[in-house]
Formats: C-alpha cells, sequence, structure tokens
C-alpha cells in the first residue's frame, strides 16, 4: 500500500514539474489520443449536492490517462469563510490520475457518466495544452461565483478557447429561471433549500441561459454538433449507483412546520418576540450581505420584505408604548408582507416561505392590532 502510494506520488510530482518547465519539453499527444467530459452525480454533503464537471485525457501510447477539475479550494485558506461570503475565494484547477479519480467516486458511491469528444487530433492537443496551462501557478487560480465560475463554466470555457469557437452553449431549459433549475437538487435537504431560498436575490430570478450544472453540460453536449457532426462521439457509465436518499430526523418540512405552529399555538408574547427579532436580524445580515458580498446572486435581495429589519424598530416601539409609531411601522410592516406575497406568486420558493409569510402576519396582528381607538386606526 505504501509503495503504491509513494509511487502515485513521485508520478505526479514528476508531472507537476514537466508542467512547470513550460511548453519547450511539453508532451505531444499521440493521434490515438482522446478527450471526454466526466459528469459526476450528486451526493448528500452540501458541497456534492450538485454534481461535478471534470474533463478526460488518454492517450495509451504515452501512457496518459489524466483526469482534470476546477473545483478544487483549500480550506486552509487563511480567512477562509470571509472569503467565501465576500466572493474573493481563490479556487484551482487540479490534475489526478484516473484510477485515483475513480477510486474516489467508487469510495463515495456517486456515479460517473463519460462523453467521449469528436475532436481532432490537433482539438485534443490544444485542449491538452490547455489544460496544462491551467495548472501552471500563474493560470491556475480564479475567482469562484456560484452560477459565472465554477468548475462546470471553467470546463465549458476551456473546451471553447480550445475549439476557437463558442460552440459549447446551453440547450434547453433556457426559459427557466436559475432558482428553479437549483430547486430539485435540493430533495431530502429542506432546510438547505429554504437558506438558500433566503439568501439569494434578483439574479437567481433571471432566466437560465448560461450552462452552470454539470449535468446542463452533459445535456448540452448530446445536442451539440462539431462540422455537422454530433461533438460526442461515445457515452458510457463509468459508475452507476442508485442515489441514497437523505434521511433526517429534523432536516424536513414536519420540523419546520411544528415549530411554526408551536410559535403560533403558545401564543407566547416572549415567543413572539424572538421571532420576530430573529426575522429582523436575518434581514440585517441580508442587507449587509447584499453590501458587502461581491456574488452577484445576494445582491438586491427582495427577501428583505419578509425578513423585515424595521421589525425591530416595531418592537422597540412597542416596548416604549409609542402607539402613534407603532402604527406607523405596522402599517409598514404589513404591506412590505403583502407586497412580497404578490411578488412570489410566480416565483420558485413561494411554497416554502409561504409558511414563514402567514406566521409573521399573524403575530402583527395579534401583537401589535390594538382597538382602533388606541392606533387611530
Amino acid at each position: 500500500m505504501k509503495s503504491s502510494l509513494l509511487k502515485k506520488m513521485l508520478f505526479f510530482i514528476l508531472f507537476w514539474s514537466s508542467i512547470q518547465i513550460g511548453y519547450a519539453q511539453r508532451t505531444f499527444l499521440s493521434k490515438e489520443a482522446k478527450a471526454s467530459v466526466l459528469t459526476c452525480g450528486t451526493g448528500n454533503e452540501v458541497y456534492a449536492l450538485f454534481g461535478h464537471t471534470a474533463i478526460r485525457i488518454t492517450d495509451a501510447t504515452n501512457g496518459i490517462d489524466v483526469v482534470y477539475n476546477y473545483g478544487a479550494f483549500d480550506f486552509s485558506t487563511a480567512n477562509f469563510a470571509l472569503k467565501f461570503v465576500k466572493g474573493n475565494l481563490q479556487y484551482f484547477a487540479v490534475a489526478n490520475s484516473y484510477s485515483d479519480f475513480i477510486a474516489n467516486y467508487t469510495y463515495e458511491k456517486r456515479s460517473v457518466y463519460e462523453q467521449e469528444l469528436s475532436l481532432s487530433a490537433s482539438q485534443t492537443q490544444q485542449l491538452f495544452d490547455n489544460l496544462n496551462q491551467s495548472l501552471l501557478l500563474e493560470n491556475r487560480e480564479y475567482t469562484y461565483k456560484f452560477i459565472d465560475q465554477n468548475c462546470t463554466s471553467m470546463a465549458a470555457e476551456v473546451i471553447n478557447r480550445s475549439l476557437n469557437q463558442h460552440l459549447i452553449v446551453k440547450k434547453g431549459d433556457t426559459d427557466k429561471t436559475y432558482r428553479t433549475i437549483l430547486f430539485p437538487y435540493f430533495n431530502n435537504h429542506f432546510y438547505e433549500q429554504l437558506g438558500t431560498s433566503i439568501i439569494f436575490g434578483t439574479k437567481t430570478d433571471q432566466l437560465g441561459t448560461v450552462i452552470f450544472l454539470p449535468f446542463e453540460l452533459k445535456k448540452s453536449l448530446d445536442q451539440i454538433q462539431l462540422n455537422h457532426q454530433p461533438i460526442v462521439r461515445q457515452n458510457k457509465t463509468l459508475l452507476e449507483f442508485q442515489p441514497e436518499p437523505a434521511n433526517s430526523w429534523w432536516n424536513n418540512p414536519y420540523t419546520y412546520i411544528l415549530f411554526l405552529v408551536l410559535i403560533v399555538g403558545l401564543n407566547k408574547k416572549s415567543m413572539d418576540k424572538i421571532y420576530l427579532t430573529i426575522m429582523a436580524v436575518l434581514g440585517v445580515a441580508f442587507v449587509l450581505l447584499g453590501i458587502y458580498s461581491t456574488h452577484l446572486e445576494l445582491a438586491n435581495n427582495y427577501n428583505i420584505l419578509l425578513f423585515n429589519p424595521t421589525l425591530l424598530v416595531l418592537l422597540y416601539f412597542a416596548k416604549a408604548n409609542n402607539t402613534k409609531w407603532i402604527k406607523y411601522t405596522l402599517v409598514f410592516n404589513l404591506i412590505a408582507l403583502g407586497s412580497y406575497t404578490l411578488l412570489l406568486l410566480n416565483k420558485a420558493h413561494l411554497w416554502i416561505v409561504a409558511p414563514l409569510i402567514i406566521t409573521s402576519g399573524i403575530l402583527l396582528i395579534r401583537r401589535f392590532w390594538r382597538k382602533k381607538e388606541s392606533l387611530n386606526l
């Protein structure tokens, strides 16, 4: 085992070193070399919910069977979380032996599908060169963006650049929004679905016209032609596992509904205050994220109409027993809540936030809708 590991480490040290030396000694592929796109199935870990894309280069003559992917990042990066939220976390390209790559996905029990590309020898060579250039220290890092720059979009970009044409484009589902496209990937991951629903802003409500998910690329490749011939020469299933549903006693809509029903049913003033405070604080966080982060998905977050920061103002006036300003802030919040409901009528996440809308409406009316003569309503 140790001997095998050492051999693999030595191989990649040598492989990496040869790339860093430059193209004066670059490897020339044989005419039998092949290029293919690997699409990896989804998993139950957060990082695996959407699958993965990689590119494989094989050349039996030169003993090459390497998988390149743009999905690597370093958890030990200083201020990792802040950089991820800010939107300047650096991802980088890596290369692994095919045997290591497939062993990893076998261990994780995730399917892997291969689409062998119908490229000429010169096109395969150009792709191989571009992939190796991506591994150079000055080129390997890129700023990760959830939709615009990820493992899939970068793979599509390097293939297009190698073909010297914008050929790899999205086919199908261009009439659906990014939010709608993402929703099915959260099956059996309820709170992840809820979290992304409320943290994403208007960008995810735009039509999903660009490839950003692995299975979008896979589906599109099957419909794309190169020189009037299908660009995919052959489809193969390298690994196939039945998805294992995530079973959790808490990560489901039942606990969500139960929690909200308890808040409404207990009718405790202290519980109502805690709930409204949490909603307001989350709204403040959404505003700050929209300002701080360069992730366009977090900007213009209209969910603050539900997670309304002015709920803090309402609670302050309620404590001060200032009936005049209770009236103004209450009416403002109820109008915001109604506007939010109307805004969501054609949005994919209406059903998932509807219980929050109902709960907030009940608490606002129950706690702050006093006698008409006291509030002059």
